[in-house]
């Protein structure tokens, strides 16, 4: 990718601009309008909203809306370029969604060069490896830093309505900026690399230049991703040339990214819980083939729950692979299943959305799906599908009324009488006391469950542990039935 080559700026870059008289909306005129050779570093402040890239909703929808009371982005153009962006956020409640209460976080986020790290609020820091392409573009995709690179690297442009559209490559990292006739960098176009989405445009939206204490810059930045808003933010002040200094924390620097480990714990016999991390996957053993129930994450996580799969049950092929729902973090795993030959079974809201998402290109981060040459191929839920190989059914309900997503899904054994199920339910600790406020998505499972009639014994959360019915309903204050009090009895005696 050689992302710090964006930071190499030619040591002419001056000299070349210097009494430049190219015609208005070109990249010369532009850089010497908004004095980019003079502009090495900046940071600008605001208010706006914030997106959840990848948690919609609703399938194929708009990210979910945080409401941005303090935003700080602050870059160096440096070799290697650095940025930092400080935000503080709060959920905003859709009226017509049943949500957990809205917890106020505070972002603070770092880039230099090839590294990037979080600092949270109590001062842990956390290494960001994949965040690095992100954050840098977000750095040189700023109107000074566009101009300055893309002067740097050589960048072609052509005329384009009364301006011109600018493009410059580095490694297969490519930016596209428009200019207007003001001398106004009115748009940045890029491309991030994502598991689900493949190939993901990302264009930053400038307007509204106005003069803050002697520095043109835009008084509106709107940046989509994925098609959607994740970031509209209104100047309120900037500030040229502040003195950036980041210096890289040590376990930044020594941090290498821990193996991929799938934990086995047999639920029943032929049912296995492969545990790992903050996500799970359920593996069941039918007569001639296997399930499996979530592929979370990434094509590495599903990739090493299918060899998982196969160490413990050798010689079956993987027939089928459970979605929950689209969110990313459960659905980042699933295209190396497509690779294996499994059909996708999920709901059928969802299976207009991953065929457009996996036909996107894979250009910037080719995998096993994209190479390997077979397509996908679904089966869809509607409010129940069983599938069975004659001896074990497993039943696939649609989890109703839940302010979580639509077409959630939640899987149900009923000769084991285990439930699994993603976000809908994340068990507290062993000791921990039941909130004050049930969280709403768990009252929606107990209320799922009871309406269906099933008769649940074991929960295999996706993120968690193994719990019961009498710990879910413990969490959201609900007495346990009379005639489960009484088993239970029987049972200790």
């Amino acid at each position: 990718m050689h992302l710090k080559k964006l930071g190499m700026l030619s040591v002419g870059l001056a000299m070349v601009l210097a009494g430049c008289s190219e015609p208005a909306g070109t990249l010369p005129a532009a850089s010497k309008a908004l004095d980019a050779p003079g502009t090495t570093s900046i940071s600008f402040t605001g208010t706006g909203k914030w997106y959840q890239f990848g948690q919609a909703p609703v399938p194929g929808q708009a990210w979910p809306e945080f409401a941005v009371s303090a935003y700080t982005q602050t870059v160096s153009y440096s070799d290697p370029a650095a940025g930092r962006v400080e935000m503080t956020r709060l959920q905003v409640i859709d009226p017509n969604r049943a949500r957990p209460a809205p917890v106020e976080a505070k972002v603070d986020q770092y880039v230099v060069g090839e590294m990037a790290w979080n600092v949270a609020p109590n001062g842990t820091i956390a290494a960001q490896p994949g965040a690095v392409q992100e954050r840098i573009v977000e750095a040189w995709a700023t109107p000074h830093g566009f101009l300055r690179s893309a002067t740097a690297n050589k960048a072609t442009g052509t005329p384009a309505n009364g301006g011109s559209e600018v493009s410059f490559s580095v490694g297969n990292l490519k930016l596209t900026g428009s200019i207007n006739a003001q001398n106004e960098v009115m748009r940045v176009l890029s491309q991030f690399d994502n598991p689900v989405t493949g190939d993901t445009p990302v264009e930053f939206t400038y307007s509204d230049y106005k003069d803050f204490n002697g520095v043109r810059f835009p008084g509106r930045i709107v940046r989509t991703q994925g098609g959607h808003p994740v970031l509209e933010i209104t100047v309120a002040s900037v500030t040229k040339n502040p003195t950036v200094a980041y210096a890289v924390p040590d376990d930044v620097k020594s941090y290498a990214a821990p193996p991929i480990n799938v934990e086995v714990e047999q639920l029943a016999d032929g049912v296995y819980y492969l545990k790992g991390g903050s996500h799970h996957s359920i593996l069941i053993d039918q007569a001639d083939h296997l399930v499996i129930v979530e592929g979370p994450q990434s094509p590495a996580r599903g990739q090493a729950v299918i060899d998982k799969a196969k160490e413990l049950v050798p010689n079956k092929p993987i027939r089928y692979v459970v979605n929950t729902h689209v969110h990313f973090d459960h659905s980042g795993g699933l295209r190396p299943f497509v690779a294996e030959g499994a059909t996708i079974v999920t709901h059928e809201s969802a299976r207009p959305f991953y065929e457009a998402a996996w036909g996107n290109p894979r250009m910037l981060g080719p995998d096993s799906m994209s190479t390997g040459g077979k397509p996908a191929t679904f089966e869809t839920v509607g409010d129940k599908h069983v599938l069975t190989d004659g001896k074990r059914p497993i039943e696939l309900h649609a989890i109703q009324g839940s302010g979580h997503a639509d077409g959630f899904l939640m899987v149900y054994l009923p000769n084991e009488k285990i439930l699994s199920e993603a976000d809908a339910y994340s068990p507290l600790a062993p000791d921990a006391p039941p909130p004050a406020t049930p969280n709403p998505y768990s009252v929606n499972l107990h209320e799922n469950i009871e309406r269906l009639g099933l008769d649940v014994a074991a929960i295999a959360p996706i993120h968690g542990r193994r719990v019961t019915m009498t710990d879910l309903r413990r969490d959201i204050g609900v007495p346990e039935p009379v005639a489960a009090k009484s088993k239970a009895k029987a049972k200790a005696k």
